[in-house]
């Protein structure tokens, strides 16, 4: 969603000739993959840290753009919330002391962005729902004025065709009915991105999807939302149900919310799940893409697949692909959702040192993941873990 050039008020003819950009686009990543021309042979990681900004009080502070001012630093930048910030931390080469680097960049990162903070009367808090949110903090007047956020605003709301509307039941019982997207803005998280050879790539997405239940579990924060006791980590509840674009009639016939782990095992290759996604969700934002990809790929250019990577980020998938190009050379990553913000970096850090050594050790130990364990089991596992914690009873192997 970092694409700046969107279009609103998307009209069918431009949603058909985005439609055609992104089919175009999937034939040219295949030809990519055909061609061996997405980069291959080295791992590397990277995070983004989101964070909220508090008042003396701890309540939300609705400071972001006036302390992104303050901090004057490229890493930073807005998210959906004006009580919300993001900083985008290096990448790493996965080796010798990168988790170390990793701590030390986001532990700078941390202090600067309070420094600025205070400069705005404001402090920063790490953790994955702040607990003294209310519906009072999420009208579209804690919204980002930013074209492509309102867009996607209006996109949804027009899609559901009703104000949103669940409950989550935990140790309490909260009941919702809301009339915009800025529950999503709730949630903070630390990404963990994990480049992946495109030849690897079906085996470590299946090897992430796995793991992602036992880091769940161990990662888990954000217990309350609005003043209720619901999940260990109730962002896994309150995101999906923030960005749901599905109205009765499609959540009646079964279609599935932007919002997912997935139903099945990916078999061979990343365009499997961009394919699927593209099925499965309407186009909702559209903008300016490339003339010819393909011919661009004939020529050994790599093309940034801009309609794809906008559709891409429109759906969400807890462990999501993503495609990128850096000094004009392609790659493929792994983007693991789950990890809440705070409470501590160390605590950041510490979790993703559990996922990172989790790919790496069953990746050297399993050829192949889905003989010693079922999708319906890793998905319960998942599930189970957001609502339990550590408590979670799970499948293995």
């Amino acid at each position: 969603m970092g694409e700046q050039n969107i279009e609103q008020n998307v009209s069918e003819a431009n949603r058909q000739a985005f439609m055609k950009s992104l089919l175009e686009e999937v034939r040219a990543l295949d030809a990519m993959l055909e061609k061996g021309m997405i980069e291959s042979g080295v791992s590397r990681i990277g995070a983004e840290q989101e964070m909220f900004l508090i008042n003396e009080a701890r309540q939300p502070a609705l400071t972001a753009l006036d302390v992104l001012k303050k901090v004057d630093d490229d890493r930073f930048t807005h998210e959906l919330g004006l009580f919300n910030i993001e900083a985008n931390l290096s990448v790493q080469e996965l080796r010798s002391d990168c988790l170390s680097r990793m701590e030390a960049e986001a532990q700078e990162v941390y202090s600067k962005a309070r420094a600025a903070a205070h400069k705005c009367g404001s402090e920063i808090a790490l953790v994955g729902i702040l607990p003294t949110l209310t519906m009072q903090h999420l009208g579209l007047e804690s919204m980002v004025p930013i074209p492509r956020y309102h867009a996607l605003n209006d996109a949804v709301m027009a899609l559901r065709g009703h104000d949103l509307q669940f409950t989550i039941n935990g140790t309490d019982q909260l009941m919702v009915k809301h009339d915009n997207l800025m529950l999503e803005a709730c949630n903070t998280c630390f990404q963990v991105h994990f480049q992946v050879s495109p030849e690897d790539f079906a085996r470590l997405y299946n090897i992430a999807q796995v793991v992602t239940g036992p880091l769940m579990a161990a990662a888990v924060n954000s217990p309350i939302l609005l003043g209720k006791r619901l999940w260990h980590e109730t962002r896994i509840s309150v995101f999906e149900y923030s960005v749901d674009a599905r109205s009765a009639t499609h959540q009646t016939r079964g279609l599935k919310p932007r919002v997912h782990f997935g139903n099945h095992w990916v078999e061979d290759s990343v365009s499997e799940i961009f394919k699927e996604d593209i099925a499965r969700f309407r186009v909702i934002l559209t903008t300016e893409t490339e003339d010819d990809p393909l011919a661009m790929v004939a020529q050994g250019i790599a093309p940034n697949l801009r309609a794809l990577c906008l559709h891409n980020g429109t759906v969400y998938r807890w462990n999501r692909a993503c495609y990128g190009v850096h000094n004009g050379v392609p790659h493929l990553r792994i983007e693991n959702r789950v990890i809440p913000s705070g409470p501590t970096v160390l605590d950041e850090i510490a979790n993703t040192a559990f996922f990172v050594g989790m790919m790496a050790g069953m990746s050297n130990k399993y050829e192949d993941i889905r003989d010693h364990i079922t999708f319906d089991d890793v998905k319960a596992n998942f599930i189970a873990a957001a609502r339990a914690g550590i408590r979670a009873q799970m499948n293995w192997f």
